[in-house]
């Protein structure tokens, strides 16, 4: 009996379970990989920072692409400040005089070129700046300073619809722009109406539908000829209807007639008003930075005529002239809203005057 006992015992312990160090490979290995497989849920990246890292990713880009457009002004900018030193050692009354003349070539135009050589003047002067990497230095935060208007932001979730009306001469790319916008508001969730109101082209109109429908956004028109005013009142009252949220009102930009087109631009300022009070919210002006100082006297046309609240500056890559913009923000002290350095329809983007400047120099 006792035989029996130990050897039941001796069979006991034999199949007992294997301590945890000497299981077998195989089945370590399997529990370490499912172990590895599931991941706890505080280490999973939270779905607002992937979308944070990806507007991230795609402002650093923009920025990229930026600097390469803009390198037509900036050789006519910071390359030829460079030049003014070589072979100098101090900043003299020469040397700025022939940074006035830098900045003018480089379209900032004559006051703000004038603000800028006071304030370099009066730092030259307190022994402030000694070399030309100081004088960049307080170039660029001069230039700066003179972008950043204490001006209210574009917001267009204050009210439904929000009302855009699109102002500009022919030829600045106003359409496109239109279109591009439209796409962005798009983007963000947002439901556009692109109203014709350019009515005076029968062309106009076809290449704002053709956008629209490119883009996937609603559209109005009525026939070539019908009066801008009453179809921009029609528009207004189709996007309130139908609850959309952003409304782009296209108006024509034939110059020939000044006085003539002014007068229509204002009517249907007043018309719109009548269905919507504070409309339009924002009235905005698009300029062609390749016509330089041009687009100085077409923003005064344009602003004494309906108060203008924002630029977008289009065809940056394109030209040398870039700071007509500094020139334009300076004088008029209107917000640049939007730049576009391309013609691809992500090449239009907000503008941020710190990755401005920062790509300038």
């Amino acid at each position: 009996m006792f035989k029996w006992f130990k050897w039941k015992k001796k069979k006991e312990e034999e199949e007992k379970p294997l301590k945890e160090e000497e299981k077998q490979p195989e089945e370590k290995v399997k529990e370490e990989t499912v172990a590895e497989e599931i991941t706890p849920v505080a280490e999973i990246p939270p779905v607002e920072e992937k979308e944070e890292k990806e507007e991230k990713k795609r402002q650093f880009g923009f920025i990229k692409r930026l600097k390469e457009r803009l390198s037509k002004t900036r050789q006519a900018l910071t390359e030829r400040i460079d030049q003014l030193f070589l072979g100098k050692k101090e900043i003299d009354e020469e040397v700025l005089e022939e940074l006035e003349e830098v900045l003018i070539i480089a379209d900032l135009g004559v006051k703000a070129t004038q603000e800028l050589i006071q304030r370099i003047t009066k730092k030259v002067s307190r022994k402030e700046i000694n070399n030309v990497e100081e004088l960049k230095r307080v170039l660029k935060e001069e230039i700066l300073s003179l972008l950043q208007l204490e001006t209210p932001p574009l917001e267009v979730e204050k009210t439904k619809p929000f009302i855009f009306m699109m102002v500009g001469v022919n030829g600045v790319g106003k359409t496109t722009t239109i279109a591009k916008l439209a796409k962005y508001y798009k983007d963000m969730g947002k439901e556009v109406l692109l109203v014709a109101a350019d009515t005076f082209r029968a062309a106009a109109i076809e290449q704002l539908e053709i956008w629209a429908k490119r883009v996937g956004v609603d559209f109005y028109k009525q026939q070539s000829g019908a009066d801008p005013a009453a179809v921009a009142f029609d528009g207004v009252q189709r996007a309130k209807a139908k609850g959309v949220d952003v409304v782009f009102i296209d108006t024509a930009g034939r110059l020939h007639t000044k006085v003539n087109l002014m007068e229509e631009l204002k009517k249907v300022k007043r018309v719109v008003q009548k269905l919507v009070p504070d409309a339009p919210h924002e009235i905005i002006l698009v300029l062609d930075a390749t016509t330089g100082q041009n687009a100085t006297s077409q923003t005064k046309l344009f602003h004494e005529a309906l108060g203008v609240t924002g630029i977008v500056m289009t065809k940056l890559d394109g030209t040398a002239k870039g700071g007509i913009l500094v020139s334009i923000a300076h004088e008029f002290k209107i917000p640049i809203r939007f730049i576009g350095i391309g013609e691809k329809m992500d090449d239009l983007r907000p503008f941020d005057p710190e990755a401005f400047v920062e790509a300038l120099f």
